[in-house]
């Protein structure tokens, strides 16, 4: 798993030189690819108001993003999994909650699982959709990679102490599982809820729906924090854009984007 980070350190590392303005006002954000969708909307907004500044926004995973902050490759970290302990000497802040969606095919008859359920499913326990009242059909696995906020907080909040199994098709991004589970009727997968659209179709868990407001309110358990990391409080530039982010302009677009500020 290390030399996988390190690896996306360097890939990382090579896109970020080539692209930094040695300037004040480039500021280099850096990490989950969860996160990275809506802050890339929130920098685009914000240069609208301030075009004489550059906000950098790359992806790359969390893992790599805090690794990216405490080497000084990226002023702002992006995390979707909360701090290691030998992470927390580092300054975080959350921006947003985002509730972490089950998805299947549309036309999957399935419409509600139990977190037992889908523990047993990324086990390998479950193998067909015929345990679940579902159609006499394999299912397929979709699962993040490892160093992924996502699959951190999936391994966390669903497996505990099970493992997911290595028939797990692994990708690299929320996009990537969506589009997958979109063209394959027996499929399984789990994404950022802000991310679900009509491609696919978000199941209950235990009954209660995955929406913002459940998320908000606490019945819908499956939910991660979007944090912002630095090597230390950010100053200049990079604590303006941190604050417009916080604003209520900020937050009224991450509403709009499906986050819960």
């Amino acid at each position: 798993m290390m030399r996988y980070v390190l690896v996306i350190i360097m890939v990382l590392s090579l896109s970020l030189a080539t692209s930094c303005v040695n300037d004040e006002s480039h500021v280099i954000v850096s990490g989950s690819t969860s996160v990275q969708p809506y802050i890339e909307i929130l920098a685009e907004e914000y240069g609208h108001l301030h075009p004489e500044q550059v906000i950098d926004v790359q992806g790359g995973g969390s893992s790599a993003g805090i690794m990216a902050v405490e080497s000084g490759i990226a002023d702002i970290g992006m995390s979707s999994r909360m701090l290691n302990e030998d992470e927390q000497h580092l300054w975080v802040i959350e921006i947003a909650k985002d509730g972490l969606a089950m998805i299947i095919h549309p036309k999957n008859p399935v419409s509600d699982l139990s977190l037992a359920q889908v523990r047993g499913v990324y086990t390998g326990e479950i193998t067909s959709w015929r345990e679940l009242s579902g159609n006499d059909a394999k299912i397929h696995i979709i699962a993040r990679e490892e160093g992924s906020g996502t699959r951190s907080a999936f391994e966390d909040l669903v497996m505990g102490e099970s493992r997911i199994s290595p028939r797990a098709i692994v990708q690299s991004s929320n996009g990537a599982v969506r589009q997958l589970v979109s063209g394959d009727p027996n499929s399984i997968g789990f994404i950022s809820l802000g991310l679900v659209d009509q491609t696919v179709k978000a199941v209950k868990l235990d009954g209660v729906a995955a929406t913002n407001d459940n998320v908000t309110n606490g019945s819908y358990s499956l939910f991660r924090p979007f944090l912002f990391i630095a090597a230390k409080e950010p100053t200049g530039n990079s604590a303006d854009f941190i604050e417009y982010i916080l604003s209520p302009e900020g937050k009224q677009h991450m509403i709009n984007e499906g986050l819960v500020p």
